[in-house]
């Protein structure tokens, strides 16, 4: 048994929809595979399954086949740009609450054979704040929420917040906001969000950075490209840069728990606890 190495588990989340981070989840996940970091992708925005279309990848298999014991996780990996790869989800993230022991087991032994060849696991959620999210940024050691400048972005994301923190303890959380037009814009949006939290809960808010308005992510989407591969050299991709070299530093769990069985563990009792 190789000696199992702490894994950084990151949930990016907004609390709505049209926010930009499955986008953010996607390109993140590729700067950080630039950084020589074995980066594995969690589709776990289930019905839309975003990453294929973002990235023009088809997933032949999915988490559902290794729920079934027919496939290995190794085996449902799609190859993704730079190096990073994608966990297709398809539906059997919604099954999480209804696992039978031995598929608890199996998947528990899924994530660990990949615990060797992973350094970070991004989990892309889905928008909203249904179970199936509150289970994966529950399970994760970090987690970005990501904002823009629409009044129903702060809101959500204010209710997803008070949600984890209230229900469940959680109190650290990270933001960065989407499509600003100014510096200034991105601050803002991360005040006023920090205000009402610092108001009515108990947590701490970290802003890590801000991706501008770039008309090239639209024109990726619609390449079916990542932005990073479309436009390696644009504002967006060069904050999305300068956010991977931020979330390179940041400490992982060194103690068992960072470990991904441990994840695991903590995913299906976060759904199994709903």
């Amino acid at each position: 048994m190789s000696q199992m190495r702490p894994v950084q588990v990151i949930a990016v989340s907004g609390g709505k929809g049209g926010v930009g981070k499955s986008n953010i989840s996607v390109n993140l996940s590729i700067a950080l595979a630039e950084l020589r970091r074995r980066v594995v992708l969690l589709d776990a925005d289930l019905g839309l399954a975003n990453v294929d279309v973002l990235l023009g990848v088809r997933a032949t298999h999915t988490l559902a086949d290794v729920l079934a014991g027919t496939h290995s996780l190794s085996e449902v990996l799609v190859n993704g740009p730079g190096g990073m790869k994608i966990v297709p989800a398809s539906s059997g993230v919604q099954r999480m609450a209804e696992l039978s022991t031995a598929e608890h087991a199996g998947l528990i032994n899924a994530f660990n054979e990949l615990s060797d060849q992973v350094d970070i696991l991004v989990i892309d959620t889905a928008a909203g704040i249904s179970d199936t999210v509150v289970s994966f940024v529950r399970a994760a050691n970090e987690v970005i929420i990501v904002v823009c400048d629409e009044p129903s972005s702060i809101t959500d994301s204010y209710a997803l917040i008070k949600l984890l923190n209230k229900e469940y303890g959680m109190f650290r959380f990270r933001v960065v906001a989407n499509m600003t037009r100014t510096p200034q814009e991105g601050l803002n949006m991360f005040n006023k969000l920090n205000t009402v939290c610092e108001k009515f809960l108990d947590v701490s808010l970290q802003f890590v950075g801000q991706i501008p308005f770039d008309e090239n992510v639209r024109k990726a989407v619609q390449k079916q490209k990542a932005l990073l591969e479309f436009a390696p050299s644009s504002k967006a991709s060069m904050a999305i840069r300068a956010l991977a070299q931020a979330v390179d530093k940041w400490p992982v769990p060194n103690a068992p728990t960072g470990r991904l069985e441990f994840f695991v563990e903590r995913l299906l009792q976060a759904a199994n606890a709903r």
